[in-house]
């Protein structure tokens, strides 16, 4: 174990997030045309997976992203993230509290975690987290559950009010990216854009060379 200094680090701009359902062809293969793509941090999501199968699949991404010196979160299971070495872990609101988590996994693991609401963000930050998601920000089908969109405004609030990194998440494609950067946001999280694309490899490059045309320098250290 460490000595409470975090190991791993998102220094990222491109939090790509899975889901198996908008994806043509087998996810691992997937994952592997959006590394090949430049992305370096990926998150499995695949809530409805049984747990065998959940494990077997991060078994496999684990190996993947290594190839390419990405890092890998695992959605909510903890004991998946830990079984397969992941690089941290990331959190929902019916998930184990951030507190509990870090008793476990101590400073070897990244916590992120999602939020919704300003108030959300400030608990995250100070529970423990080293990350969150912002959003839903633009519409998005698969947020609609969270209600309507939080919008660029409520974007800016919240990096007044929290100082760990805020990836924005929901409806993110490539012409709202400068829009999103200048609004504060530390990163964007994605889906659709990247998996839902025909060309996953392209599509991946095309939003990491923008990405890194604002920043004007590498994505990742």
């Amino acid at each position: 174990m460490s000595n409470g200094e975090i190991i791993v680090s998102v220094d990222c701009k491109l939090y790509l997030i899975t889901d198996r359902k908008q994806t043509q062809i087998p996810l691992s293969e997937a994952v592997l045309l959006a590394l090949q793509g430049g992305v370096k941090a990926i998150q499995l999501r695949e809530k409805d997976l049984p747990i065998r199968e959940l494990l077997s699949l991060a078994q496999e991404l684990r190996e993947i992203t290594k190839e390419f010196n990405a890092e890998l979160f695992i959605n909510d299971r903890v004991d998946v993230a830990i079984a397969v070495e992941a690089d941290g872990v990331h959190l929902g609101h019916q998930s184990m509290p951030i507190s509990a988590v870090r008793r476990i996994v101590r400073h070897d693991m990244l916590i992120g975690v999602s939020t919704h609401t300003i108030y959300e963000a400030q608990d995250a930050e100070a529970g423990g987290a080293d990350f969150i998601t912002f959003g839903p920000i633009f519409p998005t089908p698969s947020k609609m559950h969270y209600g309507d969109p939080v919008g660029i405004e409520m974007l800016q609030r919240v990096k007044q009010y929290v100082n760990i990194p805020v990836f924005a998440l929901g409806g993110i494609k490539l012409d709202v990216i400068p829009e999103v950067l200048r609004a504060g946001a530390n990163g964007i999280a994605m889906i659709s854009a990247i998996f839902a694309s025909e060309n996953i490899q392209a599509a991946a490059q095309t939003i990491e060379g923008s990405l890194l045309q604002i920043h004007g320098k590498k994505l990742c250290e």
